[in-house]
């Protein structure tokens, strides 16, 4: 009767992926779960859920996900489908397309910016 999408093993355990600080990535990270950077990654990161760039994290490259809280350092391409939080002590450098924004004074962001309404699930452009 309804159609219920099942949810997934990191649902309903509530998982976070975590990288921790000291940890230097290069390459390319793809995770349905929500992640926590408080490492170093240079590469390009791709979720479903939610990144949280720690005060000791850093990104080089390009970030696509659904949230983001920055609380470190992010240079490249970042596009959030939803809500993006720049927290005090972030700095962002580079392209940024999002749903929502969300700076608390003191950060730096030296970014051109594109905000994109959301579109409904199910919901097409061809319609406007």
């Amino acid at each position: 009767m309804f159609d219920k999408k099942p949810k997934s093993l990191t649902d309903l355990l509530g998982k976070t992926n975590r990288i921790v600080e000291g940890t230097l990535i290069k390459g390319d990270i793809i995770s349905s779960a929500d992640f926590r950077l408080d490492g170093e990654l240079i590469g390009n990161f791709t979720s479903n859920g939610k990144l949280v760039i720690g005060g000791a994290g850093s990104v080089k490259g390009d970030i696509i996900c659904n949230n983001a809280d920055i609380e470190g350092k992010f240079e490249g391409k970042l596009q959030v489908e939803d809500t993006l939080n720049i927290k005090e002590t972030a700095v962002i450098i580079g392209n940024v397309v999002i749903g929502k924004l969300s700076v608390e004074p003191g950060a730096v962001f030296n970014a051109t910016c594109i905000m994109q309404p959301i579109l409904e699930k199910g919901l097409s452009n061809a319609d406007e």
